[in-house]
């Protein structure tokens, strides 16, 4: 018994060691979900992203990765709170980044769509709510004459990227450990937002709340989106700083303090806009489409940056910030800052998206000979659209086929992915990933007539 149990010890040790090295399980929910839910087993939940209606297919949002998902147009059961007329007017009626639920089947490593449940609009009393218009005149008082308690639920990296004025960070998902932010009288006026009208941290808050024994507690439902479509919002230097600086998040930096006052000193990458000339900036500024955050800058962070950024607002912008505490602020903070002549135009190139080729790159490669091309190129297309027209060299293999044909595609150099409009060939780059292959796409529009010559839009 002793000399079998000798054996046994170097299996278990090796087993443990295999258990260690084995990769860890995927999350089958966005870390914003688990506030809320639980996921039960051949669910997911995430945020709805891409729909490629000729493959039949949908991207899922988990947190920093994609699902790709399929779906049979006759049997996929697509929940939404309003009726839709079909199926495609069902998956087209999804918001991109809009919260779902999916309950799928799986085979030979495909993932197939049989239930897509939209998150539906938060559901409270009338007397538990509080509008828009009323928020606004809080904050127009503040909360001293006010008398009001405003707290935001959202995460604080959400928090950090614009909030409402006045708001306070009390962050559902550490409520419990936060209450001291809450006031000490329970009659108060204490309003909660987070979201938008399916978020579910605000009403979280607000059931807390309640009972802990706050009798006027409110949700704005709405939340930082309809603000963010009426005003603008606000951040502190430390979150400037750690929600777009440190991560490198494109923004555009609005310096609205005289020209004199700017040129001694400024945030990196800042243009000057002069507050009565707002119109003239506008004439070249990024399109509203790209929603670049904006933030901006006058000495104080009051009336002037106020202005322009509501100027702004008007003008369809929605991720518009004034500095708080402005230019000040930011140099108590000891942040840096530049000298010399600021920018007169603002520019915005918006964060790729993972795995995305530039236009300039993918025409490149194409239009190399085929014996110095550095990739290979992968038309993930249908046959009735090759047929039209194919780049010279490239593997046609229609993207819903990708994972039976593994064999095909090479793995001694880069693939490059393109269809005809970028959707199903980011599909495809997440499938081959997963894969382990060298891979990218092209997330553009092309089109490629039957000499194999191509226009990208």
């Amino acid at each position: 018994m002793k000399h079998l149990h000798r054996c046994l010890l170097p299996l278990a040790s090796a087993m443990a060691l295999c258990a260690a090295d084995a990769p860890a399980p995927k999350p089958a929910s966005a870390k914003i979900c688990t506030t809320c839910h639980t996921t039960a087993p051949d669910n997911l939940r995430g945020h709805f992203d891409n729909f490629a209606l000729k493959s039949h297919s949908f991207q899922l949002k988990i947190d920093e990765r994609m699902e790709v998902l399929r779906f049979d147009k006759a049997t996929v059961k697509v929940i939404t709170p309003e009726p839709a007329a079909n199926v495609e007017a069902a998956f087209k009626g999804i918001a991109k980044g809009h919260e779902v639920r999916v309950q799928f089947t799986e085979k030979d490593g495909v993932k197939t769509a049989t239930v897509v449940a939209v998150k539906p609009p938060v559901q409270l009393a009338a007397n538990e709510t509080i509008t828009l218009d009323e928020v606004q005149k809080l904050v127009a008082m503040g909360p001293e004459k006010g008398k009001y308690f405003l707290f935001d639920s959202r995460p604080a990296p959400r928090f950090m990227e614009g909030a409402i004025p006045t708001a306070v960070n009390l962050p559902f998902p550490a409520f419990d450990k936060q209450v001291d932010k809450l006031p000490a009288d329970k009659g108060a006026l204490v309003v909660f937002y987070c979201s938008g009208k399916t978020c579910n941290m605000s009403p979280g808050s607000l059931a807390k709340a309640k009972k802990l024994g706050y009798t006027n507690a409110k949700v704005f439902i709405d939340g930082m989106p309809a603000w963010a479509k009426k005003a603008p919002g606000v951040l502190s230097p430390a979150s400037l700083k750690a929600a777009y600086l440190d991560t490198q998040t494109p923004l555009v930096v609005l310096d609205a303090r005289p020209a004199g006052d700017a040129a001694k000193g400024f945030l990196k990458g800042s243009v000057a806009v002069e507050p009565a000339k707002v119109a003239d900036l506008l004439k070249t500024f990024p399109s509203p489409k790209l929603k670049p955050p904006v933030v901006v800058v006058d000495e104080t962070g009051g009336e002037t940056a106020k202005t322009v950024a509501m100027d702004l607002v008007k003008a369809g912008y929605t991720g518009v910030n004034v500095l708080a505490g402005g230019f000040k602020a930011w140099q108590a903070a000891a942040l840096p800052i530049e000298t010399g002549a600021l920018a007169a135009r603002a520019a915005f190139v918006p964060k790729p998206r993972p795995g995305s080729i530039s236009t300039g790159e993918f025409t490149k490669i194409a239009e190399a000979s085929l014996k110095d091309r550095p990739a290979l190129i992968l038309d993930v297309r249908n046959a009735d659209e090759t047929k039209n027209g194919v780049i010279k060299g490239a593997l046609t293999i229609p993207e819903p086929q990708l994972l039976a044909r593994l064999s095909e595609i090479p793995r001694d150099k880069p693939v490059l992915c393109h269809c005809s409009t970028g959707i199903r060939a980011e599909l495809a780059y997440h499938l081959l990933k997963e894969k382990g292959y060298d891979v990218r796409f092209l997330p553009s529009e092309i089109t490629i007539i039957d000499t194999g010559e191509f226009t990208i839009d």
